[in-house]
Protein backbone atom coordinates (compact mmCIF):
# COMPACT_ATOMS: atom_id res chain seq x y z
CA UNK A 1 0.00 0.00 0.00
CA UNK A 2 1.53 3.50 -0.73
CA UNK A 3 0.44 6.60 1.03
CA UNK A 4 0.78 10.04 -0.51
CA UNK A 5 -0.55 13.05 1.00
CA UNK A 6 -1.46 15.90 -1.36
CA UNK A 7 -0.29 19.71 -0.05
CA UNK A 8 0.32 22.96 -0.84
CA UNK A 9 0.12 25.92 1.32
CA UNK A 10 -1.88 27.77 -0.88
CA UNK A 11 -5.75 27.13 -1.63
CA UNK A 12 -7.19 27.33 -4.65
CA UNK A 13 -4.50 25.80 -6.56
CA UNK A 14 -6.61 22.06 -7.89
CA UNK A 15 -4.94 20.34 -5.16
CA UNK A 16 -9.17 18.41 -4.96
CA UNK A 17 -9.30 18.30 -8.14
CA UNK A 18 -5.89 16.04 -8.58
CA UNK A 19 -6.64 14.08 -5.71
CA UNK A 20 -9.97 13.28 -6.57
CA UNK A 21 -9.26 12.46 -10.46
CA UNK A 22 -6.23 10.92 -10.10
CA UNK A 23 -7.54 8.55 -7.50
CA UNK A 24 -10.58 7.94 -9.88
CA UNK A 25 -8.07 7.23 -12.71
CA UNK A 26 -6.20 4.48 -10.49
CA UNK A 27 -9.12 3.52 -9.60
CA UNK A 28 -10.82 2.83 -13.25
CA UNK A 29 -6.86 0.76 -13.99
CA UNK A 30 -8.42 -1.57 -11.25
CA UNK A 31 -6.83 -0.44 -8.24
CA UNK A 32 -8.40 -0.06 -4.70
CA UNK A 33 -7.93 3.49 -3.55
CA UNK A 34 -9.05 5.57 -0.29
CA UNK A 35 -8.88 8.84 -0.48
CA UNK A 36 -8.91 10.22 3.23
CA UNK A 37 -10.10 14.12 3.23
CA UNK A 38 -8.01 16.22 5.37
CA UNK A 39 -9.30 19.25 4.66
CA UNK A 40 -11.82 21.20 6.60
CA UNK A 41 -13.23 22.77 3.66
CA UNK A 42 -14.67 19.42 2.73
CA UNK A 43 -14.19 20.06 -1.06
CA UNK A 44 -12.78 16.21 -1.78
CA UNK A 45 -15.85 14.76 0.12
CA UNK A 46 -18.73 17.75 -1.47
CA UNK A 47 -16.87 16.09 -5.00
CA UNK A 48 -18.86 12.82 -3.92
CA UNK A 49 -21.91 13.97 -1.54
CA UNK A 50 -24.32 16.73 -1.90
CA UNK A 51 -24.31 19.23 0.85
CA UNK A 52 -27.26 17.57 1.79
CA UNK A 53 -26.49 13.98 1.93
CA UNK A 54 -23.17 14.91 3.61
CA UNK A 55 -25.74 16.88 6.59
CA UNK A 56 -28.18 13.94 6.59
CA UNK A 57 -26.10 11.01 6.51
CA UNK A 58 -22.90 11.61 7.49
CA UNK A 59 -21.87 14.73 9.10
CA UNK A 60 -22.76 13.40 12.83
CA UNK A 61 -21.00 10.28 12.63
CA UNK A 62 -19.24 9.20 9.81
CA UNK A 63 -16.46 12.16 9.31
CA UNK A 64 -12.96 11.99 9.92
CA UNK A 65 -13.99 14.36 12.91
CA UNK A 66 -15.66 11.71 15.13
CA UNK A 67 -12.70 9.72 14.60
CA UNK A 68 -9.95 12.27 15.30
CA UNK A 69 -12.31 13.21 19.03
CA UNK A 70 -11.54 9.48 19.91
CA UNK A 71 -7.80 10.35 18.95
CA UNK A 72 -8.19 13.26 22.05
CA UNK A 73 -9.82 10.75 23.86
CA UNK A 74 -8.28 8.56 27.41
CA UNK A 75 -9.83 5.98 25.88
CA UNK A 76 -8.08 3.79 23.24
CA UNK A 77 -8.89 5.35 19.69
CA UNK A 78 -11.87 3.94 17.76
CA UNK A 79 -10.60 1.94 14.21
CA UNK A 80 -11.12 4.04 11.53
CA UNK A 81 -12.05 1.15 8.87
CA UNK A 82 -15.76 2.01 10.12
CA UNK A 83 -15.51 5.58 8.90
CA UNK A 84 -14.52 4.59 4.93
CA UNK A 85 -17.42 5.20 2.41
CA UNK A 86 -17.89 3.84 -0.95
CA UNK A 87 -19.37 6.27 -3.31
CA UNK A 88 -22.10 4.86 -5.70
CA UNK A 89 -21.80 6.82 -8.65
CA UNK A 90 -18.12 7.24 -8.99
CA UNK A 91 -17.88 3.48 -8.33
CA UNK A 92 -20.80 1.94 -11.12
CA UNK A 93 -18.16 3.66 -13.28
CA UNK A 94 -15.26 1.21 -12.44
CA UNK A 95 -14.49 -1.95 -13.95
CA UNK A 96 -14.68 -5.35 -11.97
CA UNK A 97 -11.60 -5.13 -9.14
CA UNK A 98 -11.44 -1.24 -9.56
CA UNK A 99 -12.64 0.39 -6.52
CA UNK A 100 -13.22 3.99 -4.74
CA UNK A 101 -13.36 4.96 -1.66
CA UNK A 102 -13.51 7.91 0.86
CA UNK A 103 -13.12 9.25 4.27
CA UNK A 104 -14.98 12.30 4.62
CA UNK A 105 -14.39 15.27 6.31
CA UNK A 106 -16.05 18.02 8.50
CA UNK A 107 -16.21 21.72 8.42
CA UNK A 108 -15.29 21.74 12.12
CA UNK A 109 -11.90 19.85 11.81
CA UNK A 110 -10.45 23.16 12.27
CA UNK A 111 -11.70 22.75 16.07
CA UNK A 112 -9.75 19.39 16.55
CA UNK A 113 -6.45 21.03 15.23
CA UNK A 114 -6.77 23.36 18.57
CA UNK A 115 -7.75 20.60 20.77
CA UNK A 116 -4.65 18.30 19.16
CA UNK A 117 -1.94 21.51 19.84
CA UNK A 118 -3.39 21.65 23.03
CA UNK A 119 -3.32 18.15 24.11
CA UNK A 120 0.99 18.85 23.05
CA UNK A 121 0.86 21.77 25.34
CA UNK A 122 0.31 24.75 22.78
CA UNK A 123 0.77 25.39 19.11
CA UNK A 124 4.69 25.10 18.73
CA UNK A 125 3.87 21.11 19.33
CA UNK A 126 6.54 20.66 21.96
CA UNK A 127 8.60 17.50 21.38
CA UNK A 128 8.75 16.74 24.94
CA UNK A 129 5.19 15.88 25.49
CA UNK A 130 4.61 12.33 26.56
CA UNK A 131 1.40 12.65 23.32
CA UNK A 132 3.91 13.46 21.13
CA UNK A 133 4.34 10.57 19.38
CA UNK A 134 0.86 8.80 19.92
CA UNK A 135 -0.56 12.15 18.27
CA UNK A 136 1.58 12.35 15.62
CA UNK A 137 1.27 8.58 14.60
CA UNK A 138 -2.13 8.54 15.26
CA UNK A 139 -3.36 8.13 11.74
CA UNK A 140 -0.52 6.24 10.26
CA UNK A 141 -1.23 3.65 12.65
CA UNK A 142 -5.03 3.38 12.09
CA UNK A 143 -3.89 3.17 8.64
CA UNK A 144 -2.00 0.03 8.99
CA UNK A 145 -4.89 -1.77 10.40
CA UNK A 146 -5.35 -5.38 9.13
CA UNK A 147 -8.63 -3.80 7.45
CA UNK A 148 -6.90 -1.56 5.32
CA UNK A 149 -4.62 -4.07 3.66
CA UNK A 150 -5.83 -4.75 0.49
CA UNK A 151 -5.55 -0.86 -0.64
CA UNK A 152 -3.33 -0.20 -3.40
CA UNK A 153 -2.96 3.39 -2.68
CA UNK A 154 -4.03 5.88 -0.32
CA UNK A 155 -4.14 9.64 -0.98
CA UNK A 156 -4.62 12.22 1.51
CA UNK A 157 -6.16 15.55 0.75
CA UNK A 158 -4.33 18.05 3.40
CA UNK A 159 -5.62 21.50 4.21
CA UNK A 160 -3.31 24.44 2.88
CA UNK A 161 -1.40 24.69 6.41
CA UNK A 162 1.19 22.68 8.62
CA UNK A 163 -1.12 22.04 11.60
CA UNK A 164 -1.26 19.02 13.77
CA UNK A 165 -4.32 17.26 11.37
CA UNK A 166 -2.04 17.50 8.53
CA UNK A 167 1.54 16.62 10.17
CA UNK A 168 -0.74 13.29 11.51
CA UNK A 169 -1.02 12.87 7.18
CA UNK A 170 2.26 13.40 6.68
CA UNK A 171 3.98 11.56 8.78
CA UNK A 172 1.53 8.23 7.83
CA UNK A 173 2.79 8.82 3.85
CA UNK A 174 5.35 7.38 1.89
CA UNK A 175 4.90 10.23 -0.77
CA UNK A 176 4.17 13.91 -1.17
CA UNK A 177 2.25 15.65 -4.33
CA UNK A 178 2.20 19.22 -4.64
CA UNK A 179 -0.38 20.84 -7.29
CA UNK A 180 0.30 24.19 -7.90
CA UNK A 181 -1.04 27.24 -10.19
CA UNK A 182 1.79 28.41 -12.47
CA UNK A 183 1.42 31.35 -10.48
CA UNK A 184 3.56 33.55 -7.89
CA UNK A 185 1.60 33.23 -4.98
CA UNK A 186 0.82 29.36 -6.03
CA UNK A 187 4.94 28.25 -6.32
CA UNK A 188 5.85 31.04 -3.35
CA UNK A 189 5.49 28.38 -1.06
CA UNK A 190 6.91 25.00 -2.46
CA UNK A 191 10.61 25.36 -1.02
CA UNK A 192 8.93 26.76 2.45
CA UNK A 193 6.79 23.54 2.16
CA UNK A 194 10.01 21.04 1.50
CA UNK A 195 11.54 22.54 4.54
CA UNK A 196 8.59 22.35 6.90
CA UNK A 197 8.40 18.47 6.31
CA UNK A 198 12.32 18.08 6.25
CA UNK A 199 11.79 19.59 9.48
CA UNK A 200 8.73 17.43 11.17
CA UNK A 201 11.12 14.43 9.64
CA UNK A 202 13.92 15.29 11.63
CA UNK A 203 11.73 16.00 14.68
CA UNK A 204 9.79 13.22 14.60
CA UNK A 205 12.40 10.70 13.98
CA UNK A 206 14.34 12.29 17.05
CA UNK A 207 11.57 11.77 19.63
CA UNK A 208 10.61 7.93 17.75
CA UNK A 209 14.65 6.51 17.99
CA UNK A 210 15.08 4.09 18.28
CA UNK A 211 11.91 2.58 17.41
CA UNK A 212 10.22 3.20 13.95
CA UNK A 213 10.79 6.59 12.14
CA UNK A 214 9.64 8.38 8.73
CA UNK A 215 10.95 9.20 5.58
CA UNK A 216 8.36 10.66 3.35
CA UNK A 217 9.40 10.88 -0.01
CA UNK A 218 8.95 14.27 -2.16
CA UNK A 219 6.99 12.59 -5.44
CA UNK A 220 7.53 16.90 -6.72
CA UNK A 221 5.03 19.79 -7.81
CA UNK A 222 1.68 18.59 -10.35
CA UNK A 223 0.98 22.13 -12.13
CA UNK A 224 -2.62 22.33 -12.61
CA UNK A 225 -5.16 24.66 -13.90
CA UNK A 226 -3.07 26.12 -17.27
CA UNK A 227 -3.89 28.40 -19.56
CA UNK A 228 -3.31 27.26 -23.44
CA UNK A 229 -2.54 29.57 -26.13
CA UNK A 230 -2.45 28.24 -28.97
CA UNK A 231 -0.62 24.64 -28.70
CA UNK A 232 0.91 25.32 -25.24
CA UNK A 233 0.89 27.87 -21.90
CA UNK A 234 0.71 31.10 -21.70
CA UNK A 235 4.11 32.68 -21.49
CA UNK A 236 3.44 33.75 -18.06
CA UNK A 237 2.72 29.99 -16.63
CA UNK A 238 5.98 29.07 -18.79
CA UNK A 239 7.66 31.56 -17.19
CA UNK A 240 7.00 30.38 -12.92
CA UNK A 241 6.85 26.28 -14.74
CA UNK A 242 10.43 27.94 -15.27
CA UNK A 243 11.26 28.99 -12.03
CA UNK A 244 10.13 26.45 -10.21
CA UNK A 245 12.61 24.15 -11.95
CA UNK A 246 15.63 26.54 -10.62
CA UNK A 247 14.41 25.72 -6.86
CA UNK A 248 15.61 22.26 -8.00
CA UNK A 249 12.30 20.63 -7.20
CA UNK A 250 11.22 17.66 -8.79
CA UNK A 251 8.18 19.25 -11.61
CA UNK A 252 6.29 16.41 -13.18
CA UNK A 253 6.41 16.28 -16.92
CA UNK A 254 2.15 15.96 -16.77
CA UNK A 255 0.46 19.33 -16.66
CA UNK A 256 -3.50 20.00 -16.46
CA UNK A 257 -4.83 22.39 -18.24
CA UNK A 258 -7.48 24.45 -16.99
CA UNK A 259 -11.39 23.37 -18.06
CA UNK A 260 -14.13 25.25 -15.60
CA UNK A 261 -16.64 23.68 -17.72
CA UNK A 262 -15.38 19.64 -17.44
CA UNK A 263 -14.97 20.99 -13.92
CA UNK A 264 -17.74 22.49 -13.03
CA UNK A 265 -19.82 19.45 -14.49
CA UNK A 266 -18.61 16.88 -12.97
CA UNK A 267 -18.79 18.44 -9.71
CA UNK A 268 -22.43 18.73 -10.08
CA UNK A 269 -23.04 15.44 -10.86
CA UNK A 270 -20.70 14.05 -8.44
CA UNK A 271 -18.11 12.31 -10.59
CA UNK A 272 -14.15 13.37 -10.78
CA UNK A 273 -13.70 14.45 -14.52
CA UNK A 274 -11.51 11.39 -15.48
CA UNK A 275 -14.80 9.33 -15.19
CA UNK A 276 -17.45 11.63 -16.72
CA UNK A 277 -18.71 9.92 -19.87
CA UNK A 278 -18.39 12.01 -23.33
CA UNK A 279 -16.34 14.50 -21.42
CA UNK A 280 -13.24 16.99 -22.81
CA UNK A 281 -10.61 14.58 -24.34
CA UNK A 282 -7.58 16.61 -23.80
CA UNK A 283 -8.23 17.01 -19.97
CA UNK A 284 -9.37 13.42 -19.12
CA UNK A 285 -6.05 12.06 -21.37
CA UNK A 286 -3.61 14.38 -19.16
CA UNK A 287 -5.11 13.15 -16.21
CA UNK A 288 -4.72 9.78 -17.43
CA UNK A 289 -1.19 10.41 -18.35
CA UNK A 290 -0.68 12.00 -15.33
CA UNK A 291 -1.72 8.92 -12.99
CA UNK A 292 0.59 6.92 -15.18
CA UNK A 293 3.74 9.30 -14.33
CA UNK A 294 2.60 8.98 -10.78
CA UNK A 295 2.50 5.23 -10.45
CA UNK A 296 6.10 4.95 -12.28
CA UNK A 297 7.19 7.50 -9.58
CA UNK A 298 6.17 5.53 -6.86
CA UNK A 299 6.65 2.12 -7.65
CA UNK A 300 9.44 0.92 -5.42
Amino acid sequence: MSITSVINYKGGVGKTTITANLGAELAARGRRVLLVDLDPQASLTFSFYSAEDWERDLAYEKTILQWYGSVLADEPTDPLHPYVLTPEPANALLPDGGRLDLIASHLQLVDVDLDLAAALGGSRFQHGSPHFLRLHRALADALAADEFAGYDDVLIDCAPNFTMVTRTGIVASDHILTPAKPDYLSTLGIDYLRSKVSELVRDFNRVAAPGPTIDPQYLGVVFTMIQYAGSGPITASRNYMAHTDNLEVPVFRQTIRENKTLFGTAGERRLPAVLVPNANEKVQYELQQLASEFLARTRP
